[in-house]
């Protein structure tokens, strides 16, 4: 796992992702290489599915399948290409047991290797009601550590709270395709280049401003909020006291771009529970557990609107939760407000 980088280091911007996975490393004596070979894989992944989705238009993956997932949603074609090649590429190296997706009923076994000491969650791509319009779309994933004891991997492995997991990140295909990859010691973004084909640290260290100007909500479900929801935003959107105008409402539908933008620039995003999703919209284990993770680790927030994420044991592989992330400050007072 890469190291938090001193302050007083030269920068390390540049490097490729599997050389800063290396050299961090390097100062642990018991590393076996297993993480850092399982991150680039999933790096090596994020360049196959980056390639389908900039060809999608000329390639005949754009559209539904005519079949619906676990979720009851409509399944697009590069959802499941997508998914596939997650499934695919995560069985190759045998450093991961099994995996769990969104799209899929249930887990799937990858190997029975003893060295295999991971899991991993992963939502293949989030968005995917946008990608006919060409509107950014991303892939999300969380590693857990195997339990230790060698018994053959069950669904019961993968509910876990959010706190056990030792690393998470994001992928979001947009102008750029841009990987984020969260441990405990800190969260760096690195940008894929598509002449070399490598991913290049652009973005260390990233810290979520205490702060920020805008909001991320969809407010056509207004209609279905609490009274006290209703409130918060009427108050982010009062002019100030010297006039000018409140928060800055910015909403683009995929989680991966609306929470993307939150992180680098601080601000909320929230998809807070209605009448008619009165456990929450958005994903435990695939979206909620691995953007909270993220956030914290960028010094950033994640609750459910009354309580830490990363604290919520799971029931159900496929658990729907409100999700609230951003600058720290801004969440607490979501949090202040609901209760009031």
């Amino acid at each position: 796992m890469a190291a938090r980088p001193d302050a007083s280091a030269t920068t390390r911007t540049g490097l490729t992702l599997e050389t800063y996975v290396l050299e961090g490393l390097m100062g642990r004596p018991y590393a076996t290489g297993a993480f850092t070979s399982l991150v680039n894989q999933l790096g090596f992944a994020a360049k196959l599915i980056t390639a389908r989705v900039r060809r999608a238009g000329l390639a005949d993956v754009l559209g539904y399948t005519g079949e619906t997932n676990i979720q009851g949603e409509r399944v697009q074609k590069l959802d499941e290409e997508a998914n596939e090649t997650l499934f695919r590429v995560l069985g190759r190296r045998h450093h991961c047991a099994a995996a769990a997706s969104e799209e899929d009923e249930t887990i799937r076994i990858l190997t029975d290797h003893p060295s295999a000491k991971y899991l991993v969650v992963f939502d293949p791509l989030d968005g995917s009601s946008n990608i006919d319009v060409n509107i950014s779309i991303g892939t999300i994933f969380g590693i857990l550590r195997r339990p230790i004891g060698g018994h053959p991997v069950t669904e019961a492995d993968f509910l876990r709270p959010g706190r056990e997991l030792v690393a998470a990140g994001y992928v979001i295909y947009g102008s750029s395709t841009m990987l984020v990859l969260a441990t405990e010691e800190g969260v760096h973004g690195f940008t894929f280049d598509p002449d070399i084909g490598e991913f290049f640290l652009s973005h260390e260290n990233i810290r979520v401003p205490a702060r920020g100007d805008t909001y991320a909500v969809n407010e056509a479900n207004a209609e279905l909020w609490s009274e006290p929801l209703k409130r918060w935003v009427r108050e982010l959107k009062q002019p100030k006291s010297d006039g000018s105008r409140g928060r800055t409402l910015r909403w683009v539908g995929t989680l991966v771009a609306d929470a993307h933008r939150t992180l680098l620039r601080g601000g909320i995003f929230a998809y807070p529970s209605d009448r008619t999703n009165a456990s929450g919209r958005l994903r435990l284990l695939y979206e909620a557990n691995p953007f909270a993770f993220i956030f914290e680790a960028a010094g950033g927030a994640a609750s459910t609107g009354q309580a830490r994420i990363l604290d919520v044991v799971p029931t159900q592989l496929h658990q729907r939760i409100p999700l609230v992330l951003g600058s720290r400050e801004d969440v607490a007072a979501f949090e202040q407000s609901v209760r009031d």
